[in-house]
């Protein structure tokens, strides 16, 4: 299911249904059995409570181990944002690492439009066999690479995941070197939601004051905000 049916679904259920029955565990379960493909449903539905006591090992076994209906998809980006993405990179970015790059659908269209460009793929797991870029597995609150690595940088449907977020932006900006591309969704928070997420950007404003890089600019596209920091 492409992002912009899943960005409509979610619209919908959000902001049409009251939050009484939306944020009703017995309402969701169905929601969820679907989407999880009926695996881990109490795990899955409770991930915002339990996700906090995880270690590093059982977040990494949690998100190795999910089959969502999700994963079938090629990429998280609505078409809008990749072509913000692709059209705005600096023409003088000599590498680029896209933070969070799942199976490197961001990297491969960045190879098909800047082919001179030096790529790099970072995951908490490894999705197939990495082609056109170089693949490191990690976690993003300690990113393995020196400061001011890469001209550009991306972190795309990641943040939104992340436990320790002050620490995940702290590593985006210390090894970014002139551009930052960011992507979230613009999402209000509910307890249940079908993605995992514990961190919620329902206006622009929570986005860019938590990433605070002073010369910048934020846009809603398509149910997604687009944040680009210019860090040089």
């Amino acid at each position: 299911m492409n992002r912009n049916i899943t960005n409509f679904i979610r619209f919908f259920m959000d902001e049409c249904i009251p939050p009484l029955i939306r944020d009703c565990k017995w309402f969701m379960y169905p929601f969820f059995y679907y989407a999880y493909r009926g695996k881990n449903i109490s795990q899955v539905m409770d991930f915002k409570k339990l996700a906090y006591d995880f270690t590093p090992e059982e977040y990494d076994r949690f998100y190795s181990s999910l089959d969502s209906i999700s994963r079938n998809r090629l990429t998280d980006l609505n078409k809008p944002s990749l072509q913000f993405i692709l059209n705005n990179i600096s023409p003088e970015a000599k590498n680029f690492i896209d933070i969070g790059c799942g199976k490197g659908y961001l990297l491969q269209q960045i190879k098909s439009k800047h082919s001179h460009i030096d790529l790099h793929g970072f995951d908490i797991k490894n999705f197939g066999e990495a082609k056109d870029y170089t693949f490191k597995k990690g976690n993003i609150e300690n990113l393995p690479y020196a400061d001011k690595s890469f001209d550009v940088v991306t972190c795309c449907h990641t943040l939104e995941h992340i436990i320790d977020l002050p620490s995940a932006i702290k590593e985006l900006k210390r090894i970014a070197k002139k551009q930052l591309f960011v992507v979230v969704p613009c999402q209000r928070f509910y307890y249940y939601t079908l993605d995992e997420h514990v961190n919620f950007f329902p206006y622009k404003e929570k986005l860019t004051s938590v990433l605070r890089i002073k010369k910048s600019e934020c846009y809603k596209l398509w149910g997604d905000w687009v944040f680009h920091g210019h860090l040089d």
